[in-house]
């Protein structure tokens, strides 16, 4: 995606608010990359900083540098009754999707991945809710120094292995398929994540050191006590969750196998060399075409740039949500692929040398004789 769209993205989700919005709306696919997020690394759970907060784990987000992490943080939820379900990368078509989490008043599918703090692959074993008061699971959640009254203690197996995989499907991804449980929770009304929640995220995208090409999969600040709150009662993690993938990039590096999403992103064509003084007429002619053709592809180019740009605008103005967003992107870069090829078949075509025409056998031409040859002597 392009640097500015995690911008509009916040400020369609922030008009959006708590409102509850039709599963289609939030937890749809938003980003597309060619190659896998790192694994999850090791950390504590920060001490839960009051009544009424409820833990959403960390995650690998990725942005126009790549990977970054987005530190595991107790969060206040919408409401009273509802439960978070974790986004997920999963494994489609080649490609790692990420599936955006959302509050629901069941935990849906999330692809299996094994969290931790009560998110072992499927459900939530922190804790539910009874009526309007929140029940917290001392097993795995981090209870000091905060008077928590509703508590209860039921051990859950936590079968985290060495490799701390972060997505589902694919190669080396975990292998898992929604209960019917999680099933029926795709169907029920679910909310976005709270304005908190997305200040977490930006802040977290706008911090060098959590991107993956800097830590490594090791990042300084894993969890926190509150969203957007880096400075305080912060933890590290202990390790990364294993090694980092060998695709991915270096911070900065070029990815090449990732197609332009707008015009902006097309690289200039290079200059036209002009024809040589000792040029023939024809070779002049079909130098100024090229020249033209190039003037023409950087107009089309331009003009689509600047309309991209306005559907941005008009997109966030209109408050729509993130999936509005993600699907621009997507029609933004299906628009700049069929630019871009069909510019390169014009220049192809432009650049190809003129065929020169074989001169027609004249009217009435006696059919070639066949070539006598003397005959030897005889034998």
């Amino acid at each position: 995606m392009a640097k500015h769209s995690t911008s509009w993205i916040l400020i369609a989700l922030l008009a959006a608010g708590a409102l509850a919005l039709p599963v289609t709306s939030v937890a749809q696919i938003s980003v597309s990359i060619n190659f896998a997020p790192p694994p999850l690394p090791v950390y504590e759970q920060p001490d839960i900083p009051g009544p009424g907060y409820l833990w959403t784990p960390g995650y690998w987000a990725y942005g126009p540098e790549g990977y970054f992490w987005v530190p595991g943080t107790w969060v206040e939820p919408p409401t009273f009754g509802l439960l978070w379900t974790p986004g997920y990368w999963g494994w489609s078509a080649g490609l790692f999707e990420w599936n955006a989490g959302y509050w629901g008043p069941q935990v849906g599918f999330y692809g299996g991945v094994n969290y931790g703090f009560g998110y072992t692959g499927h459900g939530y074993e922190g804790g539910y809710w009874r009526d309007r008061d929140f029940y917290y699971n001392r097993d795995v959640t981090r209870i000091n120094n905060v008077q928590i009254t509703n508590v209860y203690n039921k051990t859950v197996v936590n079968n985290i292995t060495e490799q701390r995989v972060s997505y589902a499907g694919g190669p080396g991804g975990v292998a898992a398929r929604p209960t019917a449980q999680e099933e029926q929770a795709a169907h029920m009304t679910h909310t976005p994540p709270t304005p908190m929640q997305i200040q977490h995220h930006e802040s977290a995208a706008q911090n060098h050191e959590l991107l993956a090409s800097v830590n490594q999969g090791k990042p300084r600040i894993a969890a926190t006590a509150k969203p957007a709150d880096f400075s305080s009662h912060v933890v590290a993690a202990n390790r990364a969750g294993g090694p980092m993938p060998a695709a991915a990039p270096a911070r900065g590096a070029p990815q090449a196998a990732q197609s332009p999403v707008h015009a902006r992103d097309l690289p200039k064509a290079a200059p036209i060399a002009p024809a040589a003084t000792s040029a023939s007429e024809a070779e002049r002619s079909r130098a100024r075409d090229i020249v033209a053709l190039q003037a023409r592809h950087d107009q089309e180019r331009e003009a689509l740039a600047r309309q991209q740009e306005v559907d941005h605008a008009q997109v966030a103005a209109q408050a729509r949500n993130s999936q509005a967003m993600a699907n621009l992107e997507r029609q933004h870069q299906q628009q700049t692929q069929e630019l871009q090829q069909r510019h390169a078949a014009e220049q192809q075509q432009r650049a190809a040398p003129p065929q020169v025409p074989r001169a027609a056998p004249p009217a009435h031409a006696p059919p070639p004789q066949a070539q006598e040859h003397p005959q030897g002597p005889p034998h």
